[in-house]
């Protein structure tokens, strides 16, 4: 897995992310938006689930195809 930017970095919708921190860590996904409590952010799972998660916990993913990586 390849982490490129921080959670630091602001995402913008359809960014490529992943859960680096919390439960589901590994979980890979597009970002789709922060939550009013902008701590808080949507993403569509990989899965095909839209599920919420701490904006901390997100960083942003390149080069990963289905766990593998691209090149």
């Amino acid at each position: 897995m390849i982490l490129t930017r921080a959670a630091e970095t602001p995402f913008l919708h359809g960014d490529q992310v992943v859960l680096a921190e919390g439960t589901y860590q590994g979980t890979l996904g597009s970002f789709l938006g922060f939550r009013e409590d902008s701590k808080w952010a949507d993403i569509a799972e990989a899965n095909g689930h839209i599920r919420s998660h701490p904006v901390a916990w997100l960083a942003h993913s390149k080069g990963i195809t289905n766990g593998q990586e691209a090149g």
